[in-house]
Order: structure tokens, then C-alpha cells, then sequence
């Protein structure tokens, strides 16, 4: 079997059918007009945006690419078209995996936190850059997955920051 119908029966099973070169153009005229408008174009929009010379042929290429399930639109209402899953939706909500650290990374990151703790310890005055350094730090224990580790530094942080609200009301 030809692979260019293997192509087409696999895209009809999807739902729908790839855009043409000049529907994708259109697509992301479209879309970029939304994005940066907050409404859709006019179909005459759409023909100054694309290059095209007729209103018509805008249509016809609308048309198409409501019935290949790319675009919606409302009846009988001025501006309704909508792109159905735009490649900012697939980019934006694509999941984000982070890195995963080794042990020894893990354990390397930990004792770094360790030494700004013990230094905000020990220090007379705790300033606020050594608070927002420690607030940030904890954050990024957890955003890589440390959580025990952030919970621990968590308790001390309050500790430290109760005692820089006590030595600044005291006189």
C-alpha cells in the first residue's frame, strides 16, 4: 500500500486530517491574531494577514479546516472562530519533568543549605537577604523533589524568622 494512504487512513482514524501548507498558514494566522487581539479575525483580516487576493478563497480554506476539525466556529456570530488544539495548548501544558539529582548531588545541595543556616544561626542580627536567600533555598529543595529535606529547613526558618521580628521590636 502506498505510504501517502497509509498517511491519510491513519489521520482520518485520528479525527482529523493534517492541514495543507496553506491552511497551516492560515492556522497560525489565526491563532497569532487571537493570541495578541483577544477575538478572531474577519475573514478580510484573514486575506490581508495570509496574502490572499479574495474573501472567498479565505472561506472556502475556512471551511475546510472547520470540517478537518482545526477550526471552530459559532453560527451566525462575527468573530468565532476558534482554533481546536492549537499548538500553544499542546506546548503550554506540556508537563515539565525535572531534573532528577543524584545522591551525591542531593547530599552536596543539603550541606550547602546547612552552612547558610548555621551561619544565620549563629550570627547576632538576622538581615533580611539572609532570610530571602534561606526562603529561596527551601523553595528550591522542594521544587527538586526534597521535600524532607525542605520540611526540616522549614521549622529552623521559622525559628529564624521569629527571632528577627523579636530583635527588631526590642529596644
Amino acid at each position: 500500500m502506498d505510504q501517502t494512504v497509509k498517511e491519510s487512513k491513519a489521520q482520518k482514524s485520528e479525527g482529523t486530517l493534517r492541514p495543507t501548507k496553506k491552511q497551516k498558514e492560515l492556522l497560525t494566522f489565526i491563532e497569532d491574531f487571537i493570541a495578541e487581539h483577544g477575538y478572531s479575525p474577519s475573514y478580510r483580516e484573514v486575506m490581508q494577514g495570509t496574502g490572499h487576493t479574495s474573501v472567498a478563497t479565505v472561506s472556502l480554506h475556512i471551511n475546510n479546516l472547520i470540517k478537518r476539525g482545526h477550526l471552530a466556529k459559532r453560527d451566525r456570530s462575527a468573530r468565532s472562530l476558534e482554533v481546536v488544539n492549537s499548538s500553544r495548548d499542546k506546548s503550554e501544558t506540556a508537563p515539565i519533568t525535572p531534573k532528577q539529582l543524584k545522591a551525591s548531588e542531593e547530599k552536596w545541595l543539603v550541606q550547602k543549605v546547612e552552612m547558610f543556616f548555621k551561619d544565620a544561626e549563629q550570627s547576632t542580627v538576622v538581615s533580611e537577604q539572609d532570610l530571602d536567600r534561606l526562603y529561596v533555598l527551601t523553595g528550591a529543595l522542594k521544587v527538586l523533589g526534597l521535600e524532607g529535606a525542605s520540611q526540616s529547613f522549614n521549622t529552623r526558618l521559622s525559628a529564624l524568622k521569629k527571632r528577627k521580628e523579636d530583635n527588631q521590636y526590642a529596644v
